[in-house]
């Protein structure tokens, strides 16, 4: 048996493919286009395996993704590809519509013809799974419930907007032409493989470099933490147990402040990777101009996928913050490898004096 997932050289989907091959010998097919948050080295460990076969690709390219699913015959496909990063969006939001909104519609058609086509028994059992984020939602005031799959679409930004976009579209495909889909939309991850362009790893990254550590406003935007390996385990799950056509909100239980999340991270820091000169990280905060729409507060109700697919997280936010620093600190190859010229220049664009 086969899947196709793709955009898995990126942070989440590269944690997908080494959570899968850790208790499966299926063989994941790996489509990545390799920009700049797809990174090999990610996925450097199964250089060698025979179990995963990596090609560089666009999920929107309607030659070669047929080619794909007629060569290898997966019995699942794992939309993973997504152009991932809100201010990036607002930088430059043509990339966005073209991966996310025209990139999903392409694939959608692909894997349509491939799945009509199949016989009858593997027809009834395929399962194309789209992973989406609950940015899709909108923002929350302090005293409103978690987002819970029933909650209407209000997206903010070019990113979440094109993100509902494709969320639509997959819907569309299931109610219009039948398909067997599956949605899952995520809260914010974190952990191993994090391109440092994102809070967590950027913070990390800049106060090991005795750089300030940018918060933007006042600090107080709420998000729900997800341990990226927590999120994979249940999207395995929903994959082997969902029901067709069904959302399932995946979420932590983890809201907190930006500002605690840096705090905490600090601490970490200071017991395991203690300052030269016994200073606090903490001390290298620096507050920096908020960017534009930025919502207040995202969370996250998970209680449907427990209720109905026995899922919860594993990791509490302590654990797999610990966790993440470790496996930072023990990376260093990887850091240095994916903080390039190009990189530096973006942080430097997006948080000026704060970020270089």
């Amino acid at each position: 048996m086969t899947i196709l997932v793709t955009g898995c050289a990126g942070f989440i989907g590269s944690n997908f493919v080494h959570t899968w091959l850790g208790s499966s010998d299926e063989q994941v097919i790996n489509l990545d286009k390799l920009t700049y948050a797809g990174n090999l080295a990610n996925l450097a460990s199964l250089k060698d395996d025979p179990r995963h076969v990596f090609v560089q690709g666009d999920i929107g390219d309607t030659t070669l993704v047929p080619q794909l699913l007629a060569q290898y015959k997966p019995r699942a496909v794992l939309n993973f590809a997504a152009e991932s990063h809100v201010d990036r969006s607002i930088h430059g939001p043509g990339d966005f519509i073209q991966t996310n909104v025209m990139g999903t519609f392409n694939l959608l058609e692909s894997v349509r013809a491939y799945w009509q086509d199949l016989p009858a028994a593997e027809k009834q059992a395929f399962r194309f799974l789209h992973v989406s984020t609950d940015e899709v939602y909108g923002t929350l005031s302090p005293t409103d419930p978690p987002f819970a799959e029933t909650k209407n679409y209000e997206p903010n930004s070019p990113y979440s907007a094109s993100k509902a976009a494709s969320d639509h579209l997959v819907r569309a495909w299931h109610h219009t032409y039948g398909l067997p889909v599956l949605t899952t939309n995520c809260s914010n991850n974190y952990g191993p493989y994090h391109f440092p362009e994102k809070l967590i790893p950027l913070v990390l990254l800049n106060a090991l470099a005795g750089k300030p550590l940018p918060i933007y406003g006042d600090g107080q935007q709420v998000r729900d933490w997800l341990y990226v390996q927590d999120h994979c385990r249940a999207i395995a799950r929903v994959l082997e147990a969902g029901k067709l056509g069904e959302t399932y909100n995946i979420g932590g239980w983890n809201e907190k402040p930006n500002l605690e999340v840096v705090n905490t991270l600090c601490a970490v820091l200071d017991e395991l990777q203690p300052r030269a000169d016994g200073k606090r990280y903490a001390e290298q905060i620096t507050y920096v101009k908020d960017r534009p729409g930025h919502d207040r507060r995202y969370a996250i109700d998970a209680r449907k996928i427990e209720r109905e697919l026995g899922w919860k997280p594993q990791e509490t936010f302590e654990t797999g913050i610990r966790k993440t620093v470790q496996w930072y600190l023990a990376n260093q190859a990887w850091v240095e490898g994916v903080t390039s010229g190009a990189y530096r220049q973006w942080v430097s664009k997006q948080y000026g004096a704060s970020g270089s």
